[in-house]
């Protein structure tokens, strides 16, 4: 497509338009090539409006020829017939096509500037109210300044929908305010980043100097950090060389930076490890706060407890009702569950979490106490329930979410609307980040009793923290770890080898007929096409099982022959090859086809879902899978049905927020259990070499693990004793905080 072209015409009929994001199919009636079919972003744009489009033809299967617009500018109708036509739409809030009659009627030509300039001079018709008059001049202000701001950002590859978003956010005066820092964009608009923003700079002639470049630029610094390494702060000097190597400057013009944003309270400043450091102010406030109110709940006395006694006895009626011994650990567990406002119960598989979780809930509700249950996930919340026999909810769902002007999501349930449960049973907690934690216990009303429920071998959480292991390493609330592997367990190389690993003792790889198998390969891409024909081919006829649904390829990377990338396009290929009768669209180089498995890789708040059940809700977040069911061209989205049950209308704008999902990285995979597990096990950066992604990858398998690759690598990955390691401060304060009341 030839995207330099530009046509001029009149938007003759408007077929589909999308108000939330601009983007529209519509009939252009031009003088130079006739009545032809338009499609891209133009927002606010109405039939009987002069457009000038500036993009490429494209010839679409099934629609034939159309112009795909990249630009586009509005040019306003300037003849009494045009401008009849263009106010008569609706457009313009408060004018319809009687309205629009008397104003042409009476203004002419100079109407356009009459409401932008003198908007009191339309009540000089009759049965226009100087009130009336006033919101129309209201109306036509905001969509000169909308429309102004597409145009302006336009010119530097901003997507006009994106456009849409920063006039939300910054107003009518968005184009003032950039062109006086545009890195306020960056700073102030979610989806435009640093980037963006610098090179909208650079072409505005902003030095690289700027004290509003390098303040933005360290802020990205520190938002990269957490987002891709899980940092939730960094070294004042790591910092500083970072800035000084990335952003081009001096040391001292990085430093002059850094201290303004310390004044304005952006960055935090704070000594952690004798070292000092810098927080973005979000992630400090959220440490402290986690600090807080863990101490705080781990030395009050609940509300409803029993004496020693009573507890024992409660435990040994459970276990007679029950018919069941628990262990030692278990009973620490359950009596701690019953004395205590706060506990962690964390363990490896088949060390009996489900059976003390359902003991302790079974006592708490002797107490007529009100429990929720929840997860980070939505499969990880479906399991807990499946495994308790009641409602668990992901946080997000559980919390409740809501947008407040200006696009940002907040959570309903607060310190000042907190949730009503009395007890709350948090599950998969090593997944939870450092953000999420912080909302989560704000919800947690005064008096209420938490239980956090996790295994602190695994990988931190996908976001920045490493909130469970630095909670369980303070010791401010009790741990209670289940270590005994129960006998039935035991007969599962899954559990039997996910133990030895995380002691750094290598798994039995010799077994031929249990749960757990290895296949030895030369090199990557044998190992890759060995997966290939084991998801296809040899464990659907053996076990009678649907790949897509019941077998889960993991691997700790996205990048080469056995990453990610590359095994879903392989898998993809393997599995659900072009057909005429399916549909599919490409973006970003990923094609998606009717029956593709796929992941959403980001938070999305705003997206609704319907229920096979009939409940309908908002919101699809990161590491939710589920299968695409439908793709329209015309609509511009595709039907996914994401946890089996909630169906969701998926703009094609959106779909940067989503990946094929045959092959999921290890990270990724938190939170889920599978039935069957493929995990490459070849070559890979040494920063991926390490034991807990291992033994979190092989609890990933319920009932069959197999690992393809080299014995060197697994016996490379279970020695390494390097952990991935974070930059985190929670831990020190929840010992600072012990410390402080000890002394």
């Amino acid at each position: 497509m030839n995207e330099g072209i530009t046509v001029t015409g009149t938007i003759d009929e408007i077929i589909f338009a999308n108000p939330d994001n601009g983007y529209m199919i519509c009939m252009i009636d031009s003088a130079e090539e006739g009545l032809f079919t338009a499609t891209g972003y133009m927002p606010y744009v109405t039939e009987g409006e002069r457009v000038a489009l500036t993009g490429g033809w494209v010839t679409h299967p099934d629609y034939g020829e159309q112009f795909k617009i990249v630009y586009y500018e509005t040019i306003m109708p300037s003849d009494e017939d045009s401008i009849l036509k263009y106010l008569s739409s609706g457009i313009i809030k408060g004018i319809r096509e009687m309205t629009a009659k008397k104003l042409v009627e009476y203004f002419g030509a100079d109407i356009f500037n009459i409401m932008l300039t003198q908007p009191e001079r339309l009540a000089e018709i009759k049965g226009i109210s100087p009130d009336k008059a006033k919101k129309i001049g209201e109306a036509y202000s905001e969509l000169q300044s909308v429309q102004g701001i597409v145009m302006f950002l336009q010119q530097y590859n901003v997507s006009a929908n994106m456009a849409v978003k920063v006039h939300n956010v910054l107003g009518s005066g968005a184009v003032d305010a950039i062109k006086a820092n545009p890195y306020i964009l960056a700073d102030r608009v979610e989806g435009i980043g640093f980037k963006i923003s610098d090179t909208i700079a650079f072409n505005m002639g902003v030095p690289k100097n700027s004290s509003f470049r390098i303040r933005s630029g360290i802020k990205y610094i520190m938002q990269e950090a957490a987002y891709t390494s899980g940092h939730t702060y960094l070294p004042k000097q790591v910092l500083i060389e970072h800035a000084v190597y990335t952003l081009g400057v001096e040391e001292n013009e990085a430093e002059s930076a850094l201290a303004e944003l310390v004044a304005e309270r952006s960055v935090f400043p704070d000594r952690v490890e004798n070292t000092d450091v810098c927080y973005l102010f979000g992630y400090y406030d959220a440490e402290i706060y986690i600090a807080r109110r863990l101490y705080s709940m781990a030395n009050h006395t609940p509300k409803f407890t029993l004496t020693e006694k009573k507890a024992e006895a409660a435990i040994d009626d459970i276990e007679t009702e029950q018919e069941i011994e628990l262990a030692p650990e278990q009973r620490d567990a359950a009596y701690t569950a019953l004395t205590s406002d706060c506990m962690v119960l964390t363990g490896g598989p088949g060390t009996g979490k489900t059976t003390t979780i359902n003991t302790i809930i079974e006592l708490l509700e002797s107490l007529k106490l009100s429990i929720a249950l929840a997860a980070p996930t939505g499969r990880a919340a479906k399991r807990l329930s499946e495994v308790t026999g009641r409602e668990a909810k992901t946080i997000h769902r559980l919390l409740g979410t809501q947008m407040k002007s200006g696009g940002v999501h907040t959570f309903v349930h607060n310190e000042e609307n907190p949730l009503t449960a009395d007890v709350i049973i948090l599950d998969e907690v090593s997944m939870v980040d450092t953000l999420l934690m912080s909302s989560f216990l704000k919800a947690v009303k005064y008096g209420a009793r938490l239980i956090l429920v996790g295994d602190a071998d695994q990988l931190p959480s996908v976001g920045a923290g490493n909130v469970l292991r630095d909670i369980v390493e303070s010791g401010v609330v009790p741990v209670i770890k289940l270590t005994k592997i129960f006998r039935q367990a035991e007969e599962s190389l899954i559990i039997v080898n996910a133990h030895r690993i995380n002691r750094g003792e290598l798994p039995d790889l010799s077994s031929k007929t249990s749960d757990f198998f290895f296949l030895r390969r030369n090199n990557a891409e044998q190992a890759a096409y060995t997966i290939a024909d084991l998801y296809k081919n040899r464990l659907p006829k053996s076990y009678g099982v649907n790949p897509v649904t019941d077998i889960q390829i993991i691997s700790p990377t996205k990048k080469g022959v056995t990453g990610t990338v590359s095994l879903n396009k392989l898998l993809q290929l393997h599995i659900n090859p072009p057909s005429t009768i399916k549909a599919e669209h490409s973006y970003g180089g990923t094609v998606f086809r009717v029956g593709d498995k796929v992941m959403q890789t980001k938070n999305n708040y705003d997206m609704i879902y319907s229920r096979i059940d009939g409940e309908d809700g908002m919101g699809i977040f990161n590491g939710d899978m589920g299968i695409i069911k439908e793709i329209s061209e015309p609509d511009k989205c595709m039907t996914i049905v994401f946890d089996e049950d909630k169906e969701v209308d998926y703009p094609f704008a959106a779909l940067d927020e989503l990946d094929l999902a045959y092959a999921v990285t290890v990270h990724k995979s938190q939170g889920n259990e599978f039935p069957f597990v493929l995990m490459p096990v070849c070559s890979f950066s040494p920063m991926l070499m390490n034991r807990n992604l291992l033994y979190t990858a092989v609890t990933r398998a319920k009932d069959m693990a197999v690992l393809v690759g080299s014995e060197i690598t697994i016996r490379n990955m279970t020695l390494s004793t390097r952990f991935d390691d974070r930059f985190t401060g929670l831990g020190e304060k929840l010992n600072i905080m012990k410390n402080s009341v000890k002394s």
